[in-house]
């Protein structure tokens, strides 16, 4: 637990001070074409393939069918995760950050965020409410696919980093410098970090934070609370198929208080907070009417999608793909292209128009 202190509130101020959030990062390119952003992600997960792929040797030295790492977030391919993701992607931009971001933003004084995370709880219980139908349906025959399972250890590198750099020249290609910023000279300390060196941290924590601990993910601890609260108010069904023997960031009753995932939240706000205050970035923002309203929303659609594609954009999207699951690449994909749409949404709707960034 002490090691999960240090990791989450590493990581916290690592998010704050680099600005690692997946939609603002999206945001950027999507709406004047500065890739920097997501370049710095791409950097993330190519430096956590190779460093999961040197403890995936450690722990399972050949990678033969079906064993797979301990732990590593290695989710069923199905609609269902896509559809989970997509639903994410949309409530994502709605709500103006990922789950992750949320928490980092509520460091620094946001207080649309708390309405964010409660309405994320509220779409992880409806996500129970619909688990077994889809498990029994669709999940519990879904198929597991790792690529060093298919490719050997060497294979999956090559091909994982071969993947990262076709998206990083893409990105590069379509990128546009934005124009510099004139600004009166700031401290060294409150300067703002490059995304690609937040990216290379995050990276190195995730690492770490696998090797000894359990790979990153911010969602298992919420949806752990909302689960047990669910089930203590007797609204959880009776059974929940298949979900504890899953990959991912996993939900369960809880019966202590404190758990390394719960310390790790707990340490990423702390951090992040303490990253705001030195930085100059610690500000309350109340939001209006509309903005709460938004931002509760946008976490209701992202705890349902979180819930059923057994984690976000840091449980299945970084951790897996760094664990060189197919279930990552697809989350991405489909995360990806639901964030679009809800960014279309919030330009192009005015219910859903926003001065909080």
């Amino acid at each position: 637990m002490s090691l999960s202190l240090c990791l989450g509130f590493l990581f916290g101020a690592v998010l704050q001070r680099s600005r690692f959030c997946f939609y603002c990062v999206s945001r950027d390119f999507i709406a004047s074409r500065d890739a920097r952003g997501l370049l710095g992600v791409l950097a993330a997960l190519a430096l956590g393939t190779l460093g999961y792929h040197l403890v995936f040797g450690v722990f399972l030295s050949q990678p033969i069918a079906p064993r797979l790492p301990p732990g590593a977030h290695i989710g069923p391919v199905s609609w269902v995760l896509a559809v989970g993701a997509l639903v994410f992607g949309v409530g994502m931009a709605l709500a103006g950050s990922c789950i992750s971001a949320q928490f980092y933003r509520l460091g620094e004084g946001l207080l649309s965020a708390p309405l964010a995370l409660i309405g994320t709880a509220l779409g992880f219980v409806l996500g129970f409410w619909c688990w077994n139908t889809l498990y029994l349906g669709t999940v519990q025959e879904a198929p597991i696919v790792w690529l060093p399972h298919h490719l050997g250890y060497g294979g999956s590198i090559a091909v994982q980093l071969a993947a990262l750099a076709g998206l990083g020249l893409l990105l590069w290609r379509w990128h546009r410098t934005p124009a510099a910023a004139t600004s009166p000279s700031t401290a060294w300390w409150r300067l703002r970090w490059p995304t690609y060196v937040g990216g290379l941290l995050v990276a190195a924590i995730g690492v770490g934070a696998y090797l000894r601990i359990a790979p990153l993910g911010v969602t298992a601890e919420l949806g752990s609370v909302a689960r047990t609260l669910a089930n203590q108010a007797g609204v959880l069904p009776a059974r929940l198929e298949g979900l504890d023997s899953l990959r991912g960031c996993a939900t369960v009753l809880k019966v202590a208080l404190w758990s390394n995932n719960g310390i790790f939240v707990v340490a990423l706000v702390l951090g992040a907070f303490a990253a705001a205050l030195s930085g100059g970035d610690f500000k309350l923002r109340v939001p209006t009417w509309r903005e709460a309203a938004r931002s509760f929303g946008g976490g209701v659609l992202m705890g349902w999608g979180a819930m059923v594609a057994l984690g976000c954009t840091v449980g299945t999207l970084l951790s897996g793909i760094m664990a060189a699951s197919l279930s990552g690449w697809l989350f991405a994909l489909f995360c990806g292209l639901g964030l679009w749409a809800g960014w279309w949404l919030r330009h192009r709707a005015p219910y859903f128009s926003s001065t909080i960034s």
